[in-house]
Formats: C-alpha cells, structure tokens, sequence
C-alpha cells in the first residue's frame, strides 16, 4: 500500500530556512519538533513548528503518532492487525462476503471514488490486481539489484489479466450498515495514492479542533500546515532535484496548504532491458508511467494533494492542465498549483518553466513570483 512522495528540505518548509532579510521568531518562542520513525506506513511521521511548552507539545505528538498508527492499521493490505477490519480483511473476502469497518474507511473510499470520477478512471484504486503484481515485480528486483543482478518485467499477458479486474462496479459501500464488499473475487483495492493523504488530513483536522493553528504535520512526504509560521513570514518549501538529494526550486506559500511530490527516483529498479522501472502505475499502458521524473503539487487539502499528484504524474502536461482546469471548477474555493519536471528535449507549450542542466522545471501560473530556482 506504500507509495513514497519525495520531499525535499522538508526542515526548510517547517522553520529550518531563512533569508538574512526574514525576521527570526521571538526569544520568547521555542518551536517543538519531534519525529518517529516507527508509527506506521512504513515511513516516518513528525510535527514541526510548535510554539508550545515541551509537555502539551509531547501529548500533541503522543495522540497524532497513535492516529497515525491507527490509519496504517486501517489502510494496510499486506499484514494483518488484531483485531482490525483493515483493507487487507476487505480483500480477503473479495467474492465472500462484507466487512464491517470503521467509518475512516468509507471516508476514505468515497473521496477516491470522487477523484475516479473526475479523472475519467485515471486514479483507481481499485486495480490492486494490477498493482500487486508489479509490488513483487519491483520488490524481487530491488534485492536482485542490490546484488549487482537485473530484475525481470512481468509478463504483458499476466499484467493484461490482472488489468481485466478493477472498476468500481465490483465494490458495495453500504454506509447505513458500514460495511465494504468486493463482489468479485479476484478484485482488490491499493491505496498507496491515498493513504498517506488523508491520515495527514485528519490529523491535520484534529489539531484544528483542538486549537492548534501554527505548526505543520508531515506524514512520510505529505506536508501540511495549520496556518501561518509563527514569525509571519511564508512557509518554504523545496522540491527535490530527481538527479540528487539537493533541491532544485524554492516554492513560497502562507497559511494552511497542503504539499506532496511524487517521483520516480525512489522505490524503483532496473530490469533486463536496463530501463528504470518505479512504482507508479499508469492504468492505461499497464506500466510505470514515463511523462515526468516528479509532480509536485500544492493544494488546501492534504488528501486532495495525495491523489492529484498519482493522478497528473500519469498525465501529458495538456492532459494535466485540463485536470487542473477540472477539478478548480468543482473546488472553486480551493488552491491548486503543480511543478513538473522532465527532461530538456522534451516539447512543452509553457512559458512559465525553469531549466537546470538537463533538467525542465513547469509550473503553473498562479506560482508566479513564489518559485525561484535554487
């Protein structure tokens, strides 16, 4: 259910970067930070930028480390939790019968089935099928690579099989009984484009409630903040350079938003053909995309973020743009702000883009004056 989302200078974006021109925070405030490495989602989970006293700040983190848990218990579909109706139980009895599940988990459903629709079925959780294969695919080569070996690529006719078992009409959301059914056995759901997301907005909403509105929750990748730095200046952030560790550009925003990068230069391996293979699958060539090294995109809404970066990763940037144009159009009152980077030779009808090396940097207007080259 793992899918990363690189972020790079994830200090910077929570109160680790400054200009010698942007004021420092107040003596007086000493911002808490705290991360684990261990809560769930195979990644780390952390809070950052807390202007409180060390023991709110470590009850504050004690309760959104145990949420975090609690959504990877929830969403996994590789190990079982006891006693939780988590999504693996749902797919286990695909073709039997229904499960009883936590309201979390309808939640989550219905916003994918939103984001089904209105990407005409380009992110689909329901092609688990599809995706299980090329996790063990990716997974045996991944070691096979770490022992100097090629991995291998599955076969087209076992992928084309696999393909032929997904579609929201094999799934029954009986909200009044809260209960999930797959109807058809050898259909199955992964949420890897969505997970990660909505835990870290529903933490985010937590803390809301409780009244916490400084500070920022970082959920493996996915980045969102509860309202402006305590200094008053601009949250910074910067988006990894796909070729190396370092950032390539600075993006400035204030206030609550939501970010998230996907790419293609983590979790992936190097099969006979000697082509890069990673772990985000594009629904309608079966394999992983090859449009972009990252997207990167900035939203209000952390689950939002999770699921339009999957879907424009697998997108051509005109594709994209109408998806953008789509989704502004329902979400009038919602920000929405994407950087793609590729290569230099390939073709793009933009006039908003940066060039580092090799490397094309797209961004859409509304980041005008908010991105910089670093």
């Amino acid at each position: 259910m793992r899918k990363l989302f690189i972020v790079g200078l994830v200090s910077c974006l929570l109160g680790g970067c400054t200009t010698p021109n942007t004021p420092a925070p107040t003596p007086e405030v000493t911002l808490k930070s705290n991360t684990c490495i261990d809560c769930g989602f195979d990644t780390f989970f952390s809070l950052r930028g807390f202007p409180l006293e060390q023991d709110e700040f470590d009850q504050i983190f004690q309760t959104s480390s145990a949420l975090f848990k609690k959504y990877n218990d929830l969403f996994d579909i590789y190990y079982d939790h006891e006693n939780v109706n988590s999504l693996r139980v749902i797919n286990q009895n695909a073709g039997k019968e229904a499960v009883k599940v936590e309201p979390e988990i309808i939640e989550m459903l219905k916003k994918a089935k939103e984001f089904y629709d209105l990407s005409n079925g380009e992110f689909d959780i329901t092609m688990g099928a599809l995706l299980k294969i090329w996790h063990e695919y990716r997974t045996e080569g991944i070691l096979l690579n770490e022992d100097g070996e090629y991995g291998h690529l599955p076969p087209q006719e076992k992928l084309e099989d696999a393909a032929q078992y997904r579609g929201w009409e094999y799934i029954e959301i009986d909200e009044e009984k809260s209960t999930v059914y797959i109807t058809d056995e050898h259909v199955s759901l992964d949420v890897g484009g969505i997970a990660k997301g909505f835990a870290a907005e529903q933490i985010a909403l937590y803390l809301e409630k409780e009244g916490y509105h400084t500070g920022a929750v970082n959920a493996g990748g996915n980045n969102r903040t509860l309202g402006p730095k305590p200094d008053g200046t601009p949250w910074r952030v910067g988006i990894q350079d796909p070729k190396s560790p370092d950032s390539i550009v600075v993006v400035e925003y204030e206030g609550i938003g939501s970010f998230v990068t996907s790419g293609d230069y983590e979790r992936n391996y190097i099969a006979e053909d000697e082509q890069h293979y990673h772990h985000i699958i594009d629904p309608s060539t079966l394999y992983p995309a090859r449009h972009w090294h990252s997207v990167s995109v900035f939203t209000t809404n952390s689950t939002a973020a999770d699921c339009i970066t999957t879907t424009l990763f697998t997108l051509s940037y005109e594709d994209g743009i109408e998806f953008i144009k789509k989704y502004k159009a329902v979400h009038p009152d919602e920000t929405l702000e994407a950087v793609w980077i590729t290569d230099t030779d390939k073709k793009i009808n933009s006039t908003h883009t940066f060039t580092k090396d090799d490397q094309l940097i797209i961004y859409t207007e509304g980041l005008d004056n908010r991105i910089t080259l670093k």
